[in-house]
């Protein structure tokens, strides 16, 4: 079976050519080689996916005839993916929120529009400012 196939039918990608255009840009890797979509897969192949700044690894068992159900695919391979892969990616997450909360910075439209109705006109204090001088 063609890799791309091989990672459609276990459910990596939710559609085949989204399988070929990540294989084409090289976050596929098969023992250790950057592969073609056209490469076959087969039984004891070690493969790498790098998705969602997290790389999979996966060994294949055997190769399902078509598509599988979510509670079968692990029939057809064993994920060996690190748990520190999920830490680092819940790291990220984390330190993400820690630079900028949401809903801080600069005011949105609505917030403008919400301090204009509020009655907060910043003009006319810089003009009332300017004739008494």
């Amino acid at each position: 079976m063609r890799i791309d196939k091989y990672l459609w039918c276990v459910r990596y990608y939710k559609t085949r050519s989204i399988a070929t255009q990540a294989i084409q840009k090289g976050h596929v890797t098969v023992n250790g080689q950057t592969a073609k979509p056209s490469r076959e897969v087969f039984a004891t192949d070690k493969i790498t996916v790098r998705r969602d700044q997290i790389k999979y690894e996966l060994t294949v068992l055997d190769v399902p005839q078509n598509r599988v159900g979510p509670k079968l695919v692990d029939m057809y391979r064993k994920d060996e993916t690190p748990q520190e892969a999920f830490a680092h990616l819940e790291l990220l997450r984390l330190s993400k929120d820690h630079y900028r909360a949401q809903g801080t910075g600069r005011p949105t439209k609505k917030d403008r529009r919400d301090l204009d109705e509020y009655g907060l006109d910043f003009d006319d204090d810089l003009d009332s400012n300017e004739d008494e001088a």
